[in-house]
């Protein structure tokens, strides 16, 4: 089964607080969420919006693409072997006409 997303973002932002030595309250204070809510988002509890989203990762003195790249490994090494495309792998570099 595949890890829900608030259950990967919430161990993504875990990660960079605590390697930066930095309390729940301390994040919370400067994003502007509370120190409970920051808290269910780390556990997973929560699905925030991309605001808060915005906000946390800011906070942490990261950009949302550093987000995109930091939660897509995991959820790419999670994904199982059977949902590879039925005779092998597709090329989709190029370009690509579409008939109407």
């Amino acid at each position: 089964m595949d890890p829900l997303w608030r259950s990967v973002l919430g161990m993504f932002l875990r990660r960079h607080r605590l390697a930066r030595g930095l309390t729940l309250a301390q994040v919370a204070r400067v994003s502007g969420v509370s120190t409970q809510y920051l808290s269910e988002i780390e556990r997973g509890v929560k699905d925030p919006s991309s605001e808060i989203i915005a906000a946390v990762v800011g906070a942490l003195g990261l950009n949302l693409v550093d987000l995109t790249e930091g939660t897509t490994g995991v959820l790419l090494d999670s994904a199982p072997a059977a949902r590879a495309v039925p005779g092998g792998p597709v090329c989709l570099a190029g370009p690509v006409a579409l008939a109407v």
